[in-house]
């Protein structure tokens, strides 16, 4: 079971002893009678479970926060909707809308997927987020031999502009917004929506929605990466562009957190590499040319929101504030907007475990409960057989059903930011903040975050923490229950959701059709045309990436044009 944890760095026993306040005061005072005349005797008859607390990243817990040893700096925390944002981007928050409720879903062929879409928003879904299977990740058109076992399995299967347009038939594009998690071929991808959109008669000024486009996260954690990093970099560069000049409501990157997390990441981590990347696409598209102020108000961000409640909860604070900050003081931004960070959330998939899989709805409700205390605008639930399977329709149904009660029931959603002030919290996201720095400045060091993955860095710092904790759990210090703690022989019972290779055999007839069907001279100009601006140095590609899907071209022909160009890319071991 892949999931994630810090190392734990040993302490002294020095360091072990409650510390003391660290200024006179009657709340000080108190604090010591109340050790002395309270705690003393209580520990004396009955010891703590532990000798040391720690979150599920590795930072230390103590006993109890106060004003006196950790005092709350008002101006850090600030108010809602105003910098620094710790707080929150909104005033009001849910009080006056709540997140967004977007189901992560795809499988088997478009047609199977769309029923889906439109199953979900009949149960309440406010926007659509689209998982495509490997061979679309990966590039590789459905009759590829390379797709052969893997068509519709993990997501949907979208080889061609026909597809794209079969899998959003019926869907009221102007008035859902889209999240597509796609990277390496997210140009294409992207391409494709705003075609279908066009077919429908929609503009793309009135498109709203998210591409996720987080190639640097790929050589750091998910690696589906299809050419060298750095004119990847300069691919997503182009959909920022074009977005900025064409599309307004379209969020061209969600820079992703999620999977440097699901790779076995701390919270730390995950919020230092994240938001890294974040300002390297920011420096990136300012070299290109354009404006801050222009580009950044449509950034979005992606977190994991895993087990440990309150470290989640400081995370997303953490990560508003360090935004903020840095566009400001960095990069000179002037919108308000533009110091706004905000962020999808989903629940840690590598949390959920096949034994007991009906204890993987309780786990979603904690890490989902800690994403809307932390601040989230959407907000993905993980279904409880996914260990297992693609979701089936009632497991998604739970899922959803989660944050409608949460939403609705809990009131949770009445107060904005209600743990703000908390003293542990506060002193937590502070701590998180000062962790996260410590990592920019050892990235900057390395000469920014394409030379760090270049060597191996993020990569080796992820696997060090994931090695660590895999090796608390399988010693039983870290307990996951089902799985080292409370296990039962009971027999697994989940209905199962199989995709058979009738997905591929469908796809491959489409693509055969379309083949025989297009302009051929109209189409090889088209692929030509885009090695041309490829070769530039900052042409943007996007223009000849629409030119040739109109063409007819397929995903895998239009990929294998750009690495006609770029080449492919192979990492070097980093064990």
């Amino acid at each position: 079971m892949a999931t994630s944890r810090a190392g734990a760095r040993p302490r002294s026993a020095a360091s072990r002893r409650p510390r003391a306040p660290s200024r006179a005061g009657p709340v000080a005072e108190a604090e010591e009678r109340w050790a002395a005349e309270v705690l003393a005797p209580a520990l004396a008859r009955a010891p703590e479970r532990r000798e040391e607390f720690r979150t599920l990243g590795g930072i230390p817990v103590e006993r109890l926060y106060t004003p006196a040893r950790h005092p709350v700096d008002l101006s850090r925390v600030g108010y809602p909707g105003q910098f620094p944002y710790t707080r929150g981007v909104h005033p009001t928050m849910y009080r006056g809308r709540v997140w967004s409720m977007r189901m992560f879903s795809g499988f088997g062929t478009p047609e199977d997927t769309n029923r889906r879409f439109r199953y979900l928003l009949q149960h309440g879904e406010s926007g659509l987020s689209i998982a495509f299977d490997d061979p679309t990740l990966y590039g590789i058109d459905a009759d590829d031999p390379e797709a052969l076992g893997e068509v519709g399995k993990c997501g949907v299967n979208v080889s061609s502009l026909d597809d794209m347009e079969r899998l959003v038939d019926r869907i009221p594009l102007a008035e859902v917004t889209t999240s597509m998690t796609i990277n390496g071929p997210a140009n294409i991808l992207w391409g494709m929506y705003i075609l279908a959109a066009e077919g429908q008669g929609i503009a793309p000024d009135r498109l709203g929605g998210t591409t996720q486009n987080d190639i640097l996260k790929e050589y750091i954690a998910q690696k589906e990466f299809l050419y060298p990093p750095r004119p990847a970099l300069r691919l997503v560069v182009d959909t920022i562009e074009y977005a900025t000049r064409h599309l307004p409501r379209w969020n061209p990157v969600s820079i992703s957190g999620y999977h440097i997390r699901e790779a076995g990441s701390t919270a730390a981590q995950e919020l230092a590499f994240t938001l890294a990347n974040g300002l390297a696409y920011v420096e990136a598209s300012i070299a290109r040319g354009l404006d801050v102020d222009d580009f950044a108000p449509r950034l979005s961000f992606f977190f994991n929101s895993h087990n440990d409640f309150f470290e989640e909860i400081a995370k997303f604070r953490a990560a508003r504030r360090l935004w903020a900050s840095i566009l400001r003081d960095r990069f000179h931004a002037q919108k308000e907007r533009s110091l706004w960070m905000r962020f999808h959330t989903q629940t840690a998939g590598c949390s959920c475990t096949a034994q007991q899989p009906e204890l993987n709805v309780v786990r979603t409700t904690v890490q989902a409960l800690a994403a809307v205390l932390g601040g989230t605008q959407s907000l993905h639930t993980n279904s409880y057989d996914e260990a297992l399977q693609l979701p089936t329709e009632d497991a998604v149904r739970i899922a959803l059903r989660t944050q409608q009660i949460i939403a609705h029931e809990s009131g949770v959603a009445d107060a904005v930011d209600p743990f703000g002030g908390s003293y542990y919290v506060e002193w937590l996201t502070d701590r998180l903040e000062e962790e996260a720095r410590r990592y920019f400045d050892r990235i900057a060091e390395l000469g920014g975050v394409v030379p760090a993955i270049e060597r191996g860095f993020f990569q080796r710092e992820i696997q060090e923490a994931s090695f660590r904790y895999q090796r608390d759990v399988e010693a039983g210090t870290q307990k996951v229950v089902g799985v080292n703690a409370y296990r039962t022989e009971a027999p697994i019972r989940v209905p199962r959701l199989k995709i058979s290779e009738a997905a591929r055999r469908a796809q491959s007839r489409r693509l055969a059709a379309l083949r025989a069907r297009r302009d051929r001279p109209a189409h090889a100009r088209a692929l030509e045309g885009l090695r041309a601006v490829a070769r530039t140095e900052d042409g943007n590609t996007m223009p000849a990436v629409l030119a040739a899907l109109r063409a007819g071209a397929t995903l895998g022909e239009i990929v294998r044009a750009f690495q006609d160009v770029f080449g492919s890319y192979r990492e070097r071991s980093m064990y």
